[in-house]
């Protein structure tokens, strides 16, 4: 079993699910430290009844994690240690770019099974991933909070939250701690039309508002960045629409405006009891995928049941940023405008 790309709420509920159900299924155990990095240089240890008690209340992950991107000369090297290990089934644990790399070993051969991990809720073919409940909780608490001071200060406060194609945290966050404003990357709206509601706002007597926008919001069509450097899955680094958005503001409307930006608040510590529920579910699904032999499947969570379906049902062939070749990678699930529409019964 291995963790990869970025932390999440719920990871070691996982852990502490697949080591339990598989050892009680008469199977040895063994966790890869940080993601594809540990597979590629076979660096794993046992996991026992032991070593997975008193772990589900925890965030991060006892594994460890990387956004390793292996090379096809590394896939190759990963494959040589999955045989060499005799390895029965190689559960891998994370969002688009880690289950992408699942489903090239599995076009190799290789007996993998998926579980999505993302805090952004953006992965296809599942109705929530695990994470997305403690991070949008931390969030709405951020709004709450934020609330006393915007009105305090008759300020602008402009809420920078996770999400890079897919706004479900600043949307859900949004609603559930009562932000005047939702921006998504999935719905662009003009910056004159965010500040004439605000504007708007401000002469029907309010003296504050809250804004929650998403990382990957698009100002006037361009993303903000931190840095135009692709990492080893071919991504920018977002960051910073923020304070670009509070700069612009307060020029246009006059009204003093301050971003606060959570960052990895939101993806830190104790998971709710929701996302240990739904990663534990996620874990022994895992386990049941693969004794019947299932590979080549994720886990995901349809209606009430956890089910398997086929990476291929959830894959899609894109093109790598660095190289301009062909790559495989998850598709995305963005937020509908049914959903959006009901954040925008509450602007202004």
């Amino acid at each position: 079993m291995l963790t990869g790309g970025g932390d999440c709420p719920g990871l070691n509920a996982v852990i502490r699910a697949v080591t339990r159900k598989a050892l009680g299924e008469g199977y040895e155990v063994f966790g890869f430290r940080n993601g594809w990095a540990g597979v590629l240089k076979g660096d794993y240890f046992p996991l026992t009844r032991e070593r997975v008690s008193g772990i589900l209340h925890l965030g991060g992950t006892i594994l460890g994690t990387s956004r390793t991107n292996p090379t096809d000369d590394q896939l190759e090297t990963i494959i040589k240690h999955v045989k060499s290990m005799d390895l029965f089934a190689l559960v891998a644990v994370g969002g688009d770019d880690t289950l992408s790399v699942a489903s090239r070993l599995h076009k190799r051969g290789v007996p993998v099974i998926g579980v999505p991990k993302t805090i952004d809720n953006d992965i296809d073919g599942t109705d929530q991933t695990f994470g997305f409940d403690t991070a949008i909780n931390i969030a709405a608490e951020a709004l709450d909070r934020l609330h006393t001071t915007a009105e305090a200060h008759s300020r602008v406060l402009v809420v920078e939250l996770m999400g890079r194609q897919a706004g479900w945290i600043a949307l859900e966050a949004g609603i559930a701690g009562g932000a005047d404003l939702v921006l998504l990357p999935e719905f662009p709206i003009s910056l004159a039309e965010i500040c004439k509601i605000l504007k708007q706002r401000q002469a029907g007597g309010k003296n504050f508002s809250i804004v929650a926008v998403a990382e990957g919001f698009k100002l006037e069509g361009a993303e903000v960045l931190q840095t135009k450097e692709l990492d080893s899955f071919g991504h920018v680094r977002l960051g910073g629409i923020g304070e670009t958005l509070c700069r612009e503001i307060e020029k246009i409307t006059g009204i003093e405006s301050r971003a606060v930006v959570l960052g990895h608040i939101q993806r830190g510590g104790t998971p709710s009891a929701y996302d240990r529920v739904l990663g534990t579910r996620y874990g022994v699904k895992a386990v049941d995928l693969a004794i019947n032999g299932e590979f080549g499947r994720m886990v995901a969570l349809r209606g009430p049941d956890v089910i398997g379906i086929p990476f291929d049902s959830v894959i899609t062939e894109g093109v790598d940023k660095k190289t301009g070749k062909p790559k495989l990678r998850m598709r995305n699930r963005f937020v509908s405008k049914e959903l959006y529409e009901v954040a925008r019964v509450f602007f202004g």
